[in-house]
């Protein structure tokens, strides 16, 4: 049995309207990224980052709960980061008088090489969110003070 024309297309267009669907793109938002505000800082001057050779990268939240600290060290690279909650107290010769208090939404950098401490000396424990970028196969953090550049 033939078919008539009139038939024919009324079947092609409920087969294409049937599978339409199926030819789209998917829904954009099921491909587009998840993207998270993790932490948000603001730096008062510029920022410049350089380490030589190969370099490591690594992002760490630190917790500091009152009175406790980082001890003393240096680093061999940069790192910049983000208070995400509480105070730091950071003392280290870069400041005018030696400390700087770091509070929440403040973002921090630390140079290359010289000895500072970060404490906690507030009430509530301090979260730091930290991007350290260290030339590969040093220490993050040299708590050995003899590799650190010396005060002059």
């Amino acid at each position: 049995m033939a078919l008539s024309r009139r038939r024919q297309a009324i079947i092609s267009a409920v087969c294409f309207v049937a599978t339409a669907g199926f030819c789209l793109p998917s829904d954009a938002s099921s491909s587009a990224p998840g993207i998270k505000e993790i932490a948000q800082g603001t730096q008062a001057g510029p920022v410049k980052v350089a380490v030589s050779g190969p370099v490591q990268v690594n992002f760490r939240e630190i917790t500091i709960p009152p009175g406790g600290s980082t001890g003393r060290h240096c680093h061999h690279g940069q790192l910049v980061g983000v208070v995400k909650s509480g105070t730091l107290t950071h003392y280290a010769p870069v400041y005018p008088g030696g400390v700087h208090v770091y509070r929440t939404g403040d973002s921090i950098t630390e140079g290359r090489g010289y000895v500072h401490e970060g404490r906690n000396e507030g009430s509530a424990p301090l979260v730091l969110w930290a991007t350290y970028m260290t030339p590969e196969g040093k220490p993050l953090a040299e708590t050995d003070l003899s590799q650190c550049d010396q005060p002059r």
